[in-house]
C-alpha cells in the first residue's frame, strides 16, 4: 500500500513573471509542434493542483498578479498590479489600495489598518492581506487548510496547505526496478507490482497470454515550472535543506525515499547508458530531443478504465516495433515533485502492444526490450523474476502508465 508523503504541506512555486515567460505546455508546442503530449504527462502539469477542491488559482501576467482562492461564492480574490491592490473576500468586503490611498468597503468582522509601512487587512474569516514596500502577502483560510501567497519583485511564491488529499509516492522504500545497476530487495520481490511487468522478448507475439498488473502511480507529485525546479537544490549534499523546504522529517520513510531517488540520479549509469534526471517537463523535452532530434513523439501506456486494475491474464492482440536502438525511456521517480529518470542505451527496442484482459480491460501498452543486459546487476529484479542470467537473452518490460518512451518518427 502507499503512504502519505507530505504530512503538512505541498509546495508550489511560480516564477513565470515577465514578457518572455512561457508555460510548460507552450514550451512543448514550440519544440514539438507535431507531437501531442501524452495524457500521462498532462496529468502531471502543476496547474491541476492549483485548481483542487479548494479552488486556489494564481495567474501572473504583465499587468500584475491575480489570486483567487476558496469555494465559489465564498472565495477571496486578490488582484495586484501597477495601480495597487484590490481585495474582495466574498463576504461583502472590498479593499482597494492604490497610489491615491486606501478605500475600504467592509462587511462584518473586517479590520483595516493603514500605516507608513503599508496596509494590513483582516477579514474576520481567516483571510489576511498585507501590502507594503516589499510587495504583497496573502494568508487565507483556517490553520491546516491555508494558502499563503507572497508577491514581491522576484515573482510569486505559493505555499498551499494540504487540502486533505493524501499524497502517495510509492509502495516501499527501495531502488527503482528500472535502474539497472541495483539489486532487488526481498520486499520488492514480494510486494512491488512492477514484478508483473517483466517478460522475455520471445513472448511478444500475437495470441500470447501473460499475467500482468498495470499500475497507476499513487503519486500526486506534479511538475514544477523549470525556473522553480532549477532554483530548488537537487543533490544528496543538500538533503537537510531539501527536507526543510518540503517539511519532511529526516528520519521518516519519506526522507529515505527522496534520498534514494537523489542517489539513483547521481550514481553513474551502466556502461553504454546515457542518463539524466529531468526535474521539469521542459528539461525532459530538451534531453530527449538532444539525443533523438526534434522529429520525435512521446508515448505512454494507456488503460481504458479509470478504476485500478488487478493482476490478471492479458492476451496480446497486436505487437508493433516502434524503434530499435533509438529510444529514450523516462521513468517517473518517487519524489516531492515530478522527477523522471531518463536514459538512452544502444541496445533497446520499443514496441506498441495492444492487449485485452480477461475482464475486458483494453490496454495500449508500451514495451521496452533490452538486448544487452550483460552489465546489469546480476541480482536485478528482472533476472530474479524471469530466472535468466545477465546477457543471456533480451529482457523486456511494459511501462507503467506514468512512464514515457520517446521515439523518432
Amino acid at each position: 500500500m502507499g503512504f502519505n508523503l507530505f504530512h503538512v504541506i505541498t509546495l508550489f512555486s511560480l516564477a513565470l513573471v515577465g514578457s518572455h515567460a512561457v508555460t510548460p505546455e507552450v514550451y512543448w508546442k514550440s519544440v514539438l509542434p507535431n507531437s501531442p503530449m501524452p495524457q500521462s504527462l498532462k496529468d502531471l502539469l502543476y496547474t491541476t493542483e492549483w485548481n483542487d477542491e479548494k479552488n486556489t488559482a494564481v495567474d501572473v501576467g504583465k499587468g500584475g498578479v491575480s489570486v483567487d482562492t476558496g469555494k465559489p461564492g465564498k472565495g477571496t480574490n486578490v488582484g495586484v498590479g501597477k495601480g495597487g491592490v484590490a481585495v474582495h473576500t466574498g463576504k461583502g468586503t472590498n479593499v482597494g489600495v492604490g497610489k491615491g490611498g486606501v478605500g475600504v468597503h467592509t462587511g462584518k468582522g473586517t479590520n483595516v489598518g493603514v500605516g507608513k509601512g503599508g496596509v494590513g487587512v483582516h477579514t474576520g474569516k481567516g483571510t489576511n492581506v498585507g501590502v507594503g514596500k516589499g510587495g504583497v502577502s496573502v494568508h487565507t483560510g483556517k490553520p491546516g487548510k491555508r494558502t499563503n501567497v507572497g508577491v514581491g519583485k522576484g515573482g510569486v511564491r505559493v505555499k498551499s496547505g494540504h487540502k486533505g488529499k493524501p499524497v502517495y509516492v510509492g509502495v516501499n522504500p527501495g531502488p527503482s526496478p528500472f535502474v539497472y545497476n541495483y539489486a532487488a530487495s526481498e520486499d520488492q520481490l514480494k510486494d512491488d507490482p512492477n514484478v508483473a511487468l517483466f517478460f522475455l522478448e520471445n513472448d511478444l507475439k500475437q495470441g500470447e497470454e501473460m499475467n500482468l498488473h498495470f499500475t497507476k502511480s499513487n503519486g500526486k507529485s506534479t511538475f514544477l515550472p523549470r525556473k522553480v525546479a532549477d532554483s530548488i537544490p537537487f543533490s544528496t549534499k543538500n538533503l537537510p535543506e531539501i527536507y526543510n523546504e518540503f517539511e519532511v522529517k529526516p528520519e521518516s520513510t519519506e526522507a529515505e525515499i527522496m534520498k534514494q531517488t537523489l542517489t539513483e540520479c547521481e550514481n553513474k549509469g551502466i556502461e553504454g547508458e546515457e542518463k539524466y534526471c529531468a526535474t521539469s517537463l521542459e528539461s525532459m523535452v530538451d534531453f530527449s530531443t538532444t539525443k533523438l532530434g526534434k522529429n520525435v513523439k512521446a508515448i505512454s501506456t494507456e488503460v481504458n478504465t479509470e478504476e485500478r486494475t488487478r493482476l490478471q491474464k492479458y492476451k496480446i492482440e497486436v505487437a508493433k516495433k516502434l524503434a530499435a536502438n533509438k529510444a529514450v525511456v523516462c521513468h517517473k521517480q518517487n519524489y516531492a515533485y515530478a522527477v523522471f529518470y531518463c536514459h538512452k542505451t544502444v541496445s533497446t527496442r520499443a514496441y506498441a502492444v495492444s492487449l485485452v484482459g480477461v475482464d475486458g480491460t483494453k490496454v495500449k501498452a508500451v514495451a521496452i526490450c533490452h538486448t544487452d543486459t550483460a552489465k546489469w546487476n546480476p541480482k536485478h529484479l528482472a533476472f530474479q523474476v524471469l530466472k535468466v542470467k545477465p546477457g543471456s537473452v533480451p529482457v523486456c518490460h511494459f511501462l507503467p502508465e506514468d512512464h514515457v518512451v520517446w521515439v523518432p518518427y
